[in-house]
């Protein structure tokens, strides 16, 4: 491996590093805070050109200092955590990663809040009566807060649905039955003698 490859190796992003940063600031104001990050961060995302360095960073401060109090103006504190936030990942060169450390930082706030991610997929759009009643039972038999459900549809489960908790799964559906049927099955060919 050449020099600049294990250069460039070494250079990997931590989305959790910089999430976790973020969070420890932020305190009490994280899930403001978090909002605002995200109202700012698409506002970037929309200027033209690239952001990066020193220079960049100073004069986005100046922008976002300028447009950004109506977007988090009933906490003061979690404007200047975001403020100071955004400028570092512009003057570090880390401001494309915004992406994975919204993530980050939205998936440390639910699990600090209490709110379980759900996805569900079904071969068939569930109707939201389904989905309600499944977010009900969920928070009963977890005690989460809340349900974050995302739902896909995938035709070729035939039936039925698959359920995912963090690494929690249910197989309901019916291709999943199936299969379980035919392993069941083929394990018992041996048949009885009688």
């Amino acid at each position: 491996m050449s020099f600049r490859r294990k250069k460039e190796a070494a250079k990997v992003f931590h989305a959790q590093r910089w999430a976790s940063a973020f969070l420890s600031v932020s305190d009490t104001d994280a899930n403001d805070a978090f909002l605002c990050l995200k109202a700012l961060a698409a506002q970037i995302k929309t200027a033209h050109g690239i952001f990066f360095g020193r220079s960049a960073s100073i004069k986005l401060e100046k922008l976002l200092r300028e447009s950004a109090a109506s977007c988090c103006e009933k906490i003061p504190a979690a404007l200047e955590y975001t403020i100071r936030f955004l400028c570092l990942l512009v003057e570090k060169n880390c401001f494309r990663y915004i992406g994975l450390v919204l993530q980050k930082i939205e998936q440390n706030l639910d699990e600090k809040n209490g709110i379980l991610d759900v996805t569900v997929e079904s071969a068939v759009p569930s109707d939201s009566g389904f989905e309600e009643e499944l977010s009900k039972i969920i928070k009963e038999k977890t005690g989460a807060s809340g349900v974050k459900m995302k739902t896909l549809v995938r035709p070729e489960l035939m039936g039925g649905y698959l359920l995912r908790i963090g690494s929690y799964y249910v197989d309901a559906s019916l291709k999943g039955q199936l299969e379980n049927m035919a392993a069941h099955l083929g394990g018992n060919t041996g048949g009885r003698n009688g």
